[in-house]
């Protein structure tokens, strides 16, 4: 297993998250439907990280009714944009939904995070990798007119456009609402 994930994990359950490791995304999505499993509802924080696990087409199929992160859910699954080694979690959105979804509401929230999103420096180079490596190919994705998705960097503009409009560091896992992270020993995601 990746040293830096193992690293990350007892940093995140220092700071009040269950964490868990997974080699790979076959086991990532067992451990999601493992989470998921008897839910009526599961909520989407728009992940490309799960999308690449097959977690949505897996629920779909388990009769998981899958809701938008704008909806209260049994759980909500997600993914960070970068993670401390020391275990803080960093999230950037446009409006703040996903993010305020992963704070309060869902009755658990699970994130499925690939070692690429683990930064060895604070939240300051979390925050820095997310929005080099998350930013831009979300703009693109997402059809966004910004400065980053022509670029391909965050050039901190004005653009009504903008996704990295609201940043959310957890430091600790929130009160009230059980967290999990799925560290995943691979690449997944921006």
């Amino acid at each position: 297993m990746n040293v830096l994930c193992e690293r990350a994990a007892e940093g995140l359950r220092r700071r009040g998250f269950a964490a868990v490791l997974a080699a790979d995304r076959r086991e990532a999505l067992e451990l999601v439907m493992a989470e998921a499993a008897g839910a009526e509802s599961v909520g989407w924080g728009g992940s490309e990280t799960l999308k690449e696990i097959g977690a949505r087409d897996a629920l779909a199929a388990s009769g998981a009714e899958i809701r938008d992160h704008r909806t209260v859910m049994d759980v909500f699954l997600l993914s960070a944009n970068a993670l401390t080694a020391d275990g803080v979690i960093v999230n950037i959105d446009g409006t703040g939904n996903r993010v305020a979804a992963s704070i309060f509401g869902p009755k658990k929230v699970v994130y499925v995070v690939g070692r690429n999103k683990i930064v060895e420096g604070g939240v300051a180079e979390a925050v820095a990798r997310a929005k080099r490596m998350a930013c831009p190919p979300n703009c693109r994705r997402l059809g966004k007119k910004t400065p980053c998705a022509a670029a391909g960097e965050c050039l901190d503009c004005d653009s009504p456009d903008r996704i990295c409009k609201v940043t959310a560091v957890f430091d600790r896992a929130p009160t009230h609402t059980p967290t999990k992270v799925i560290l995943v020993d691979e690449d997944l995601g921006y």
